[in-house]
C-alpha cells in the first residue's frame, strides 16, 4: 500500500531502484534536474529531459501514448556531490495552465511496479511547469518529498535557475527558449497542508506598530538572563558557543567570508512517566526563516514552502516527532543570493499543536559550513519556558558583512503565521 503525501511531507525510500511517474489529464513531459546542495546542477548533463534521456543514475523511460515517460533512477549510481533530483512536469502547451485541468498526481514506485508513495499537487494555477517532488540525501539515507513548486516564467526560466545553460540545451519550444529568466511563480494563497496541520494564512505585508505604541515587551526568558558577551570569532578547530545575546561575524578565520552556511535546528520532546511507563509526548515543531526588508517581511521558508521565491533560502523539509539524534530540521542559506533589500533572517520554531517549550529538552540552533559541513557555532537553549514558539537566532548584515546573533527568545505561537506580527523587536541591531 503506498503512502499519501501532503505537500512539504517526505517519506523513507527503502530500496535503490525506484521510478517516478505522473497521471494528468493533459500532454506533458516529465524531467529530471540533478542538482548539488546548493540547488544547482554541476553541468548541463546533469539535466534530463526527451532530447538527453540519460544522466548519472536518471533514465527516462518511455510510456504509452498520451502518457510522460517515466524517470527511472538508481540511487547507488547518483554521484555523491548530487544532492537531489528534482522531477519537473512541464505542459506540452505552454500557453495552457495546470490551473485548466484536474490536479497532477506524481507516483514513486519501486522497480516491480509496487507503489511506494503519491503525492496529488494542488493549488496550482497559472503555471505550465511544476517541481513535483524530489529524492534527497538524508544524513547517508535517500528520501522522497513533496514539492509542489510551480514556475510560470516558462521553461527558460526553470532551468536557468538551476544553473542550466539554455543556449546549449534544446527547449521544448524555441519561443519558451528565448524567453528570459523569471523567478518561479507561487499560489497567491498557502497550499494545501499535510492532513495533521492547518492551512496558515499568509504573513503580513507590514506590522509597523500605531503611532505612540510599540512591539510587546520581550519575553521571559527561558534561563536566567545571560548579557550579550560581545561578539566572537569563528575558529576552524573548534565550534564556538554561543549564549544568549552573543554575535559572530560569518567570517572564517583569515578573513574570508563565508559564502553558503546551512542552519540546523535540534529538539527531542520530554519523555513522561505514566501508569504504563514511560511514553513520549506527541511534540511537533516546525523551524522556520523570515526575510525582512528593514521592518516589513519579505519572504519566508518553512515546510509549507520550501524555498524564498529567490531561491537563496531553502527548507529541507519537516520533522513531525524530533526523534533521533542530530539536526531536526535543516535550512540552507546561499547569502551571495539573498536580495540586496533583504536586511535580517530570523529562524524560529513553533510548536502547531500548543505544547510548550516546558515539554522539549535539548534544544539548539547550529551554524555549518555549507562548503564542508564543519560546525562554526552552536547555540543551546537550557531549561523550560511556558511558550509556544521560539526566536533561536537571527542573521542580519552589519555593513559590508553577515553576522549571526542567538536569541532564545521565547512567545506565543503555534505557526509562522501567528509569529510573523511578534518579529519585530528581534529586528534591530544591538
Amino acid at each position: 500500500m503506498s503512502a499519501t503525501l501532503a505537500k512539504g511531507q517526505n517519506g523513507p525510500l527503502a530500496t535503490n531502484d525506484v521510478v517516478i511517474s505522473v497521471q494528468l489529464p493533459a500532454p506533458a513531459d516529465l524531467s529530471a534536474l540533478l542538482v548539488t546542495e546548493r540547488g544547482k546542477v554541476r553541468t548541463d548533463a546533469d539535466f534530463v529531459f526527451f532530447n538527453q534521456p540519460s544522466g548519472p543514475g536518471v533514465n527516462l523511460q518511455p510510456a504509452p501514448t498520451g502518457q510522460p515517460a517515466s524517470l527511472a533512477v538508481s540511487l547507488n549510481s547518483v554521484p555523491p556531490e548530487i544532492d537531489q533530483i528534482r522531477a519537473v512536469i512541464t505542459l506540452d502547451d505552454a500557453s495552457s495552465n495546470f490551473g485548466q485541468f484536474a490536479p497532477p498526481t506524481a507516483i514513486v514506485s519501486d522497480s516491480s511496479g509496487n507503489r511506494l508513495f503519491e503525492y496529488q499537487i494542488t493549488g496550482l494555477q497559472s503555471e505550465s511547469i511544476v517541481i513535483a517532488l524530489e529524492l534527497y540525501r538524508r544524513q547517508g539515507a535517500w528520501k522522497v518529498r513533496a514539492v509542489g513548486q510551480g514556475y510560470a516564467g516558462g521553461f527558460a526560466a526553470l532551468v536557468t535557475d538551476h544553473g542550466v545553460s539554455v543556449e546549449d540545451s534544446p527547449a521544448p519550444a524555441a519561443a519558451q527558449a528565448a524567453a528570459p529568466p523569471q523567478q518561479p511563480s507561487y499560489p497567491p494563497q498557502q497550499p494545501p497542508p499535510p492532513p495533521q496541520q492547518p492551512n496558515y494564512p499568509p504573513p503580513q505585508q507590514q506590522y509597523a506598530p500605531p503611532p505612540g505604541q510599540g512591539y510587546p515587551p520581550p519575553a521571559q526568558p527561558m534561563a536566567p538572563q545571560q548579557q550579550p558577551t560581545g561578539e566572537v570569532s569563528l575558529s576552524k578547530d573548534r565550534p564556538v558557543s554561543l549564549v544568549k545575546g552573543q554575535k559572530v561575524t560569518l567570517r572564517k578565520e583569515g578573513g574570508a567570508a563565508l559564502t553558503f552556511v546551512k542552519m540546523g535546528l535540534g529538539w527531542d520532546p520530554v519523555r513522561s512517566r505514566g501508569m504504563f511507563g514511560n511514553r513520549t509526548v506527541d511534540i511537533d515543531l516546525d523551524a522556520s526563516v523570515i526575510m525582512f526588508a528593514d521592518a516589513n517581511p519579505a519572504d519566508y521558508a518553512y515546510y509549507g514552502q520550501l524555498s524564498s521565491k529567490d531561491g537563496s533560502v531553502r527548507h529541507q523539509g519537516d520533522n513531525l516527532t524530533g526523534e533521533g539524534e542530530g539536526d531536526d530540521e535543516m535550512i540552507l542559506v546561499d547569502l551571495t543570493r539573498i536580495p540586496a533589500h533583504v536586511t535580517t533572517l530570523v529562524f524560529i520554531v513553533t510548536s502547531y499543536k500548543g505544547h510548550t517549550f516546558e515539554q522539549v529538552q535539548n534544544a539548539f540552533c547550529r551554524l555549518i559550513d555549507g562548503t564542508n559541513s564543519a560546525e562554526l557555532a552552536r547555540y543551546t537553549l537550557t531549561g523550560g519556558m511556558p511558550f509556544t514558539a521560539m526566536a533561536m537566532a537571527k542573521v542580519y548584515r552589519a555593513g559590508g558583512d553577515w553576522k549571526m546573533q542567538a536569541l532564545g527568545e521565547g512567545f506565543q505561537a503555534k505557526h509562522p503565521g501567528e509569529a510573523i506580527p511578534q518579529l519585530g523587536r528581534f529586528l534591530s541591531v544591538h
